[in-house]
């Protein structure tokens, strides 16, 4: 199993893909925020067929992509950013960042998560919110 960790900013978005439970990145890509690079985006991540996805703020920036992952049935999660800058700062010994990182730090935190087999209290709303927000089904 692997967490596909996503640091969504307007025109990027770039992806780290974390394995659980080393911890260890198998891979990075980083995408314009386009429906062609969407579908670039999935095809690339077919290659771990046990996946789930992190996106970073994903009723935010990165809701595009959540939304169109969802409709094509990929399980995918939201992650504050604040969640991604705590573990961050905890995992590299500083403030240092970049996209690879964040991605990373998403996956991270989602992994955890699925460690314990609890939901926060807003996941299950926030999934019913992305798959409800009227995502292109085009691509």
């Amino acid at each position: 199993m692997v967490v596909i960790g996503v640091d969504p900013h307007k025109r990027q978005h770039t992806a780290a893909v974390v394995e659980q439970p080393t911890q260890r990145q198998l891979g990075e890509l980083t995408i314009e925020a386009t429906l062609a690079d969407y579908r670039r985006l999935l095809a690339w991540a077919r290659q771990w067929p046990e996946r789930t996805w992190a996106v970073e703020n994903a009723r935010g920036l990165g809701r595009h992509l959540a939304q169109w992952l969802l409709v094509r049935g990929e399980r995918v999660q939201d992650v504050p950013a604040t969640a991604t800058t705590r573990v961050r700062e905890l995992s590299r010994g500083g403030r240092r960042k970049n996209d690879v990182i964040d991605a990373a730090a998403a996956a991270s935190v989602e992994e955890r998560r699925e460690g314990r087999g609890a939901e926060g209290p807003d996941e299950g709303r926030c999934r019913e919110e992305l798959r409800q927000g009227g995502a292109d089904e085009t691509g």
